[in-house]
């Protein structure tokens, strides 16, 4: 498996003001991935009375929306037979040992924009089928325990979260997506073996307090989301501490890094090497000055793909001291953003 570091690519990783999820998105690729399995208790047919429904909910075969209700707790008697549960922008302040009890055909379960800030380390137990959990934008200090062994997206974006322990992720094998963008984590904050046994593809950890590449991030790891953080530089020993990964070249296949709005003062060492990379964001740094080869090959006989993007605005290096040659791997003008841009 490629293993890459400094990506962003996952549209869903990137910081952004709260919007909700239309759940029923996640409804039609449940019904794509259910629909050459044999299940016998597949009940599409069924639809549930009034009086079966939770209060202040609307409820259709396998899903119940009760978002935007001003709920402060987790409504009583969901149906068992449920596969998706939203509970989007609520007032829901904590997580009790049995509000999920029994729901063992539980799918996707999204809890963003409420107030919770207790989960019970029970809470998810039983709950083998979960795939989905998203509790971004709550009042989180830490990952809760005993987190869904199946689940393959996990999303903590705008919580309290300042310290992720040992093991923190313990048995979460299938964990695809993992996103902590926008808490207070600082790299003192993960502790070592924080991430074991993980084989994650995507982490996000951007709007944090890292000042530097953490150290002990999945081998497995193919994408990662670090701006708006405070990184001052970006060296290869940042990347040789995880398997095969020598330098930067030793990732061919990358097509986007972004390492913007930290506090680089350099171009990173190695962008001229990757023969695929086409768009690099490092505007918002402090970066003072670009080498004429910090981008392109300086053999014309290498092959290197055009650059789309390249953007160097909100720096401090001054356009008119760049070489016109130092951008000759760029498929226009318009590809470049160097310019400033503010008022004083």
């Amino acid at each position: 498996m490629r293993v890459f570091l400094l990506l962003c690519l996952v549209a869903l990783g990137n910081t952004k003001p709260y919007q909700p999820v239309n759940i029923m998105d996640f409804m039609k690729n449940y019904d794509i991935m259910m629909a050459d399995t044999h299940d016998d208790d597949d009940d599409d047919d069924d639809t549930y009375e009034d009086e079966d429904c939770p209060a202040g909910c609307r409820c259709s075969p396998r899903v119940i929306q009760c978002s935007d209700q001003g709920l402060i707790s987790v409504p009583e008697k969901i149906p068992e037979d449920i596969v998706m549960i939203d509970l989007q922008n609520n007032d829901i302040t904590e997580i009790k040992e049995d509000d999920f009890k029994g729901l063992n055909k539980l799918y996707g379960l999204f809890l963003i924009n409420n107030k919770i800030s207790k989960i019970h380390p029970k809470a998810f137990r039983n709950m083998a089928h979960l795939r989905l959990l998203y509790l971004s934008y709550n009042h989180l200090t830490e990952i809760p325990a005993n987190l869904p062994p199946n689940v393959i997206e996990l999303r903590f974006h705008e919580n309290k979260i300042s310290q992720i322990q040992k093991d923190a992720f313990k048995g979460l094998r299938n964990l695809h997506v993992l996103e902590l963008g926008a808490n207070p984590l600082a790299n003192s904050g993960i502790e070592l073996g924080a991430f074991n046994g993980l084989s994650t593809l995507y982490i996000g950890v951007a709007e944090a307090k890292l000042t530097a590449v953490p150290k002990d991030f999945p081998q497995s790891i193919t994408e990662l989301n670090l701006d708006y953080n405070k990184i001052t530089k970006v060296e290869i020993e940042d990347l040789i501490r995880y398997k095969n990964l020598q330098s930067l070249a030793s990732i061919p296949n990358v097509r986007e890094i972004h390492l913007d709005n930290n506090r680089l003062r350099k171009v990173p060492p190695g962008l001229n090497l990757l023969r695929y990379l086409q768009v690099i964001f490092l505007h918002g740094n402090k970066i003072s000055s670009v080498g004429v080869n910090d981008f392109c090959p300086i053999s014309s006989s290498v092959k290197k793909n055009l650059y789309t993007g390249i953007s160097l605005f909100a720096n401090p290096v001054k356009y008119w001291n760049i070489q016109p040659a130092t951008f000759r791997c760029v498929t226009g003008r318009r590809g470049v953003q160097i310019g400033n841009f503010r008022r004083k």
